[in-house]
């Protein structure tokens, strides 16, 4: 169902209209598209010129398609889309209607875009691509780390593109992964046992829709074994992953915004380059680490942008 974000009287034909669409309901979508409408107002865009109106629907492929379709007939001016799987619909379904993206790991990668420097179809937006690299390295002068579980869903390009990565950085490393396809919620419970079964040193969680929504039964059940849980997902330390690597979602909404006011003035998004984040911060869980009987190195603690007591 459509919701009006900022509500306009007359938008139509007073300005433009921005449609908004959400992988999922999770937080991190949630406060990037926040950030997004008060700087959109922050532009000059706001109820006098402008309509934003969102959709979140249920998290598969049919579900994105119809919003997307629903903003083609409702003759949206730019559709914004939150997340690897709802632009990866959003560039399917919009027709001629410029698509601006947030929260995506790896644009490149997941083939959203060409190049870093310009998307080579109608789109523009913000990489939340962050180095795993130091957040497995970090991991690993926290714990030895000789086998690392890894819950994913192989059919979530975002997803994918960190399983990949891993990958790389395993075989360098001389870890061994253990992977899981956790495509439901209900195949979640399966793949933890598998992971347990094989007592991996540590799990990383990739940004998949079961990993996200269901993050804290993944960290409660691993602390049971006393196994540290790390992540790049927004929020991950809060929700007690020991470590965590993270892009402020407000800063992806901010620099959507930006894109967004820059299109409206008249800019073709293929001419926009792809925003790599700035406000990334390394967040380590001292609280955690103390429920897992871990002693946090001052060296990990020095690499951190951020503590949590």
């Amino acid at each position: 169902m459509l919701c009006a974000v900022i509500p306009a009287a007359d938008s139509r034909a007073a300005g433009k209209l921005v449609a908004a669409l959400l992988t999922c309901d999770l937080p991190r979508y949630r406060d990037a598209h926040k950030a997004f409408v008060k700087a959109l107002v922050q532009k000059g865009y706001d109820q006098s010129n402008v309509e934003v109106i969102t959709q979140t629907p249920n998290p598969d492929l049919i579900s994105w398609s119809n919003s997307v379709r629903k903003f083609n007939a409702i003759g949206a001016d730019v559709i914004v889309a939150y997340g690897t799987s709802a632009t990866l619909a959003a560039l399917r379904e919009a027709q001629d209607i410029p698509v601006v993206y947030a929260d995506v790991y790896g644009p490149v990668e997941t083939g959203i875009a060409k190049s870093m420097t310009s998307s080579g179809r109608n789109s523009a937006g913000v990489s939340s691509k962050v180095p795993l690299v130091t957040l497995i390295k970090t991991a690993m002068e926290l714990k030895s780390i000789k086998t690392l579980g890894i819950i994913c869903a192989n059919r979530e390009e975002g997803a994918l593109a960190q399983l990949k990565e891993a990958r790389k950085i395993a075989a360098q490393s001389g870890v061994v992964l253990v992977e899981t396809n956790v495509g439901s919620p209900t195949a979640l419970d399966a793949a933890l046992a598998t992971l347990f079964a094989t007592r991996v040193d540590c799990v990383y969680v990739t940004e998949c829709t079961a990993g996200s929504r269901y993050f804290e039964k993944i960290v409660h059940r691993c602390n049971e074994l006393k196994i540290p849980v790390i992540s790049q997902m927004p929020g991950a330390a809060h929700k007690g992953a020991v470590i965590s690597l993270e892009a402020d979602p407000v800063e992806q909404g901010q620099i959507a915004a930006e894109y967004v006011a820059r299109i409206l003035s008249g800019k073709k998004a293929s001419h926009l380059p792809v925003a790599t984040p700035k406000r990334v911060d390394l967040i380590v869980n001292l609280k955690a680490a103390r429920l897992l009987d871990l002693n946090v190195p001052f060296p990990v603690l020095t690499a951190a942008t951020r503590v949590l007591k």
